[in-house]
């Protein structure tokens, strides 16, 4: 993974380190170990060893955030196949896509309750360490840390939990997860702004809380924290919209389709000498209706003598071996199924079976090319990571 580093496996789940992350383990440790020093008992280098672990505590909570969400996946059926800590949280990738709201809601909502948990544990020990008033302190941090986390990823944007909650209410509600999405994705653009702005006025001084330092510190962070957001939503609109495309939009033109009563030395004949370097045909029914499929190279295992008197469906490969999409199925939906089955192709076909021709990734990509940009395209194609 570009600009990660592996730093280890819990629960059989790849943890990978965004290299932010190094840096704000760096500065959280010079701001915790400042607030530290005031602290008499603490003589010299300590306050910045505490510092240092306040640090990791904090970096601890996030992965226990994360492993939250990873142990209602897992009851779920579902692999997680690695986790990414980056600057602003955590990104899952998951084996396949939750399948229901329901699920989609439990595996969100339990990010947060870990960390409401966890405020409860430190606010707890905090009660009962008042004899150390530093430990306290730290203890107080700690607390108010998850209660942050917990808070601020609530909020109904994507990638945080807040915006996997809101789709699955949409969900439930619409029966459709995209356009849960495109509501998550308006709804983040407001934040993201809303995010901005704040930041913004705060940097030229309309407000009146704080030193000019800490008011710039957290201006420049809430600024930050908007783009980040205005970004995801961004992706999350055009994807939402990208959805609105079906699978016939983007089938291959003139697909390789032929009747299942031609016999081999009419199909090489007709579909393969000279033509288009077809590696597999769909085979269908006088009424078009789809039946199966033939691979070009199979029809070499029969002598050409005997091609007259071997039909196309003697070499036919059953429908049941055929990936099929609908025709009206979400374009979306075909590129991560596309991805999920590790097929190179899939059949369209109608609701009454009719095959309506080939679809692969090469015609989606030739397709959203006209569509959508490029860096849209390469998120769409990149797909595969849950966020939480």
């Amino acid at each position: 993974m570009n600009g990660n580093v592996r730093v280890g496996k819990l629960l059989g789940i790849p943890f990978y380190v965004n290299l932010s992350w190094f840096l704000v383990i760096g500065l959280m440790t010079l701001i915790y170990g400042e607030q530290l020093a005031r602290f008499p008992e603490l003589p010299g280098f300590t306050c910045w060893l505490l510092g240092l672990i306040v640090a990791l505590l904090s970096f601890a909570s996030v992965v226990v955030h994360e492993l939250g969400h990873s142990f209602v996946t897992i009851a779920q059926g579902i692999k997680v196949k690695s986790i990414r800590l980056f600057i602003f949280g955590g990104i899952s990738s998951l084996e396949k896509e939750l399948e229901t709201p329901l699920s989609t809601f439990l595996v969100a909502i339990a990010g947060p309750v870990v960390s409401l948990a966890l405020f409860g544990v430190f606010t707890i020990i905090r009660i009962n360490l008042t004899f150390l008033d530093f430990l306290t302190a730290i203890a107080t941090f700690l607390a108010l840390l998850n209660l942050v986390l917990a808070l601020f990823n609530l909020i109904p944007c994507f990638p945080l939990d807040g915006g996997n909650i809101l789709k699955a209410a949409i969900w439930q509600i619409t029966s459709n997860p995209n356009e849960g999405i495109f509501v998550v994705g308006r709804v983040g653009q407001f934040f993201g702004w809303l995010a901005v702005i704040t930041g913004g006025l705060a940097i030229v001084g309309i407000s009146s809380v704080g030193s000019f330092e800490i008011i710039l510190v957290e201006g420049l962070w809430t600024i930050l924290i908007g783009w980040f957001l205005l970004r995801n939503a961004g992706f999350s609109v055009q994807s939402a919209m990208v959805s609105r495309f079906t699978a016939q939009e983007a089938v291959i033109p003139n697909s390789p389709i032929v009747n299942f009563n031609l016999n081999l030395r009419e199909f090489a004949n007709n579909y393969i000498i000279g033509k288009n370097k077809w590696e597999k045909f769909l085979v269908t029914n006088e009424a078009g209706q789809l039946l199966g499929a033939i691979l070009v190279d199979d029809i070499y295992k029969i002598p050409t003598s005997q091609w007259n008197g071997v039909p196309v469906q003697e070499l036919m490969q059953p429908l049941e071996s055929v990936d099929t999409v609908e025709r009206t199925q979400s374009l979306l939906e075909v590129v991560k199924r596309l991805e999920q089955q590790k097929s190179i192709q899939s059949a369209v076909v109608r609701n009454d079976g009719t095959a309506v021709g080939l679809i692969s990734r090469a015609s989606i990509i030739q397709f959203l090319q006209k569509h959508t940009s490029k860096s849209l395209l390469k998120r769409i194609l990149d797909f595969g990571q849950i966020t939480f």
